[in-house]
């Protein structure tokens, strides 16, 4: 039996089953498919790799929001989950600084990530090399060890799902760095930092720090943003037992070309915030802002200053919401926290206005209607994510589940609902070998 084969085994004992039901969940058929699915990246390996043991799995989570859209790059609250969706990688350590990559569904990557490789480079901007040399560089000037790895990598946190699928790639990065060559020494946060970096210098996309958080993090969590370290507080809660599944349905919306409708909101809010001298809006006070908005518009009046003024206003109010979010879990009001899903949805639709950028793209206002139709005085609904286009977020009685899936996939296409469970921790990793 060769080694490869001992690793297939290896992936069917007691152990690894209850490492795969703890980050999948235990819905009939995930072991069977979470079983084929390690075992065909393995086949993978071996194919296009095929060199010695071990053999790290590595996997690492796509992300929810369930509240707090658009208040992190401006240091507020959030309340957010890593789900059992993933990007996984088979990995197995080099002798040198090259780090090669087969990523099911991309072209092969090939970059040294020697220390004097590591500067941003302008014609990577917006790609996957970016984001490996951004977040190697993140780990170097930490004082951290890296080196070269080659790693066969598939994911079911599919680009513009709404899931965060590039937190999900540069946490995995993190972890595989890590888990090879720094001794496991990186916490949760330094993780989600060094996973910023690589995305906003690197890959040039100016994202807050909350994808990557819940990702590292893993579970339920509160985090604020206010002060550099951000405060993380578990919330250990079973939206299941209490009677609801967490569906996001993807409207199949293209974030092409959207990263200018992104960067707006983030810029818009500043720019309110230097009205009253402040870096960012969680240095203002709401009360302040509200007084003194006649001041504001006229300052912003060439700044497309009412939108610039709601969404400030959103900020506010959803700042607000995620404490009150928090409150309603840890009293187990349901319906209270429902109702105000709701109102952060609705906020978002009429005051952050992210959910289309140009009126011929409206995929995710029509879910929302839809959503609203079926959910009504049953659950909640809520633009997921960064918005403008990709996805929903519901919360579906158990009872509608299956009536809900089939009309949303009956406009949206089969297989467009997502059906997600809290994944209990960040990247995780099973060596075999």
């Amino acid at each position: 039996m060769n080694q490869y084969a001992k690793m297939q085994r290896q992936l069917q004992s007691p152990d690894v089953m209850q490492r795969l039901m703890t980050l999948y969940g235990s819905r009939e058929g995930m072991l069977v498919n979470q079983r084929a699915r390690y075992t065909g990246l393995l086949k993978r390996h071996e194919d296009l790799i095929g060199n010695a043991q071990p053999i790290y799995m590595i996997s690492a989570p796509g992300r929810t929001e369930i509240s707090g859209n658009h208040t992190d790059h401006n240091r507020g609250k959030v309340l957010a989950a890593a789900v059992n969706l993933d990007t996984l990688a088979a990995v197995t350590r080099r002798d040198d600084n090259i780090v090669n990559i087969h990523s099911e569904g991309y072209p092969a990557l090939s970059l040294s990530v020697a220390p004097d490789q590591l500067a941003p480079r302008k014609e990577e901007e917006g790609t996957t090399a970016a984001l490996v040399r951004g977040v190697a560089h993140g780990m170097h000037r930490e004082g951290l060890a890296i080196g070269g790895f080659d790693a066969v990598i598939t994911s079911n946190v599919r680009s513009g799902s709404g899931l965060s699928s590039s937190a999900a790639f540069e946490v995995l990065i993190c972890a595989i760095f890590d888990e090879l060559y720094a001794g496991n020494k990186l916490d949760a946060k330094k993780r989600a930092i060094i996973s910023q970096y690589a995305e906003n210098v690197y890959f040039g996309k100016p994202s807050g720090l909350m994808d990557q958080m819940a990702s590292s993090v893993g579970g339920l969590c509160y985090i604020d943003f206010q002060n550099p370290d951000p405060q993380v507080t578990a919330i250990p809660y079973d939206f299941a037992k209490m009677g609801y599944q967490l569906v996001v349905v993807n409207t199949g919306g293209s974030h092409d070309d959207l990263t200018p409708a992104y960067a707006s909101i983030p810029a818009e809010m500043k720019a309110v915030a230097q009205c009253f001298g402040q870096p960012d809006l969680r240095s203002v006070l709401p009360e302040q802002f509200m007084r003194e908005l006649p001041r504001v518009r006229q300052q912003l009046k060439d700044q497309n200053a009412d939108r610039a003024i709601m969404r400030a206003a959103h900020y506010f109010a959803e700042n607000r919401r995620v404490s009150e979010l928090v409150c309603a879990l840890q009293r187990d009001d349901m319906p209270a926290f429902l109702n105000l899903i709701i109102e952060s949805g609705r906020s978002s639709f009429e005051y952050l206005q992210n959910i289309f950028a140009t009126s011929d793209r409206q995929e995710l206002a029509l879910a929302l209607m839809l959503s609203q139709s079926k959910l009504q005085n049953s659950g909640a609904w809520r633009v997921h994510g960064g918005g403008f286009a990709g996805t929903t977020l519901n919360f579906v009685p158990n009872a509608m589940l299956d009536s809900f899936v089939k009309e949303m996939e009956l406009v949206f296409g089969q297989h467009s609902c997502n059906v997600l469970a809290i994944r209990p921790e960040g990247p995780a990793c099973i060596k075999l070998g």
